[in-house]
Order: C-alpha cells, then sequence, then structure tokens
C-alpha cells in the first residue's frame, strides 16, 4: 500500500504515472493509425480485383 501512496503522491511517482499514460496514448493511436491504412488498402486492393474480374 505505500507503494501505490508514493506513486501517487511523489513528483516522480506522478511524472511515472504521466509517462505511462502518454506511452499507452501513443500505442493506442499507432494502433488506430495502422488499422485504418491496412483497412483502406485491403478495400483498394479489393476494388482493383473486382475491376479486372478476378474476384
Amino acid at each position: 500500500m505505500q507503494a501505490w501512496i508514493n506513486f501517487l503522491t511523489t513528483d516522480y511517482g506522478i511524472l511515472s504515472l504521466l509517462s505511462i499514460a502518454a506511452m499507452l496514448c501513443g500505442l493506442g493511436y499507432f494502433l488506430y493509425y495502422v488499422s485504418k491504412h491496412v483497412k483502406e488498402d485491403t478495400e483498394r486492393h479489393d476494388k482493383l480485383l473486382r475491376e479486372a474480374g478476378k474476384l
């Protein structure tokens, strides 16, 4: 319990918490960005295959 108190009340604990939160936000954005572009590329590829008569 003392570890949580130190983590949430000291300056280095709060800075660590902010660093962890920033890292998780960055990871979330990266996953969103990659999945968005994978979906767009897949749709573009399927469209090209349909136009070529291969699907």
